[in-house]
């Protein structure tokens, strides 16, 4: 099997990634080192077999839900932080702030507003 120059850095990568992930597990789980292998692995994915491909890999329809409850599960007990500091921002306070969509806002970031202040 003969391999294009491209399909050779993402070979490289791929082992690059996998050696810093497996010296992070070693490493009791440095997640610095973990962060590098998956930015590497990922990298060398894309050179190996392409922008295309790669994208579909990652975006098929058929696994949307899936992936989204994953998303929710691992990142739900942070979303109330995100959507506190979401309504420090500026232009985003103002959106998270609106009558239609801080009802929902408040709900997920578990905050009950005053009705009335003093």
């Amino acid at each position: 099997m003969v391999l294009d120059d491209n399909q050779k850095i993402g070979v490289g990568l791929i082992c690059l990634g996998l050696g810093f992930t497996f010296l992070g597990v070693i490493l009791f789980l440095d997640a610095s080192l973990i962060a590098i292998g998956n930015v590497l692995f990922l990298l060398g994915l894309t050179f190996s077999i392409g922008w295309k491909r790669t994208l579909n890999l990652f975006t098929r329809s058929d696994r949307m839900a899936l992936e989204t409850f994953g998303f929710l599960n691992l990142f739900g007990n942070f979303l109330p932080t995100v959507l506190v500091v979401g309504r420090q921002i500026p232009f985003l306070s103002t959106v998270l702030d609106h009558p239609v969509v801080a009802p929902t806002v408040d709900y997920i970031a578990g905050k009950v507003k005053p009705k009335y202040s003093v």
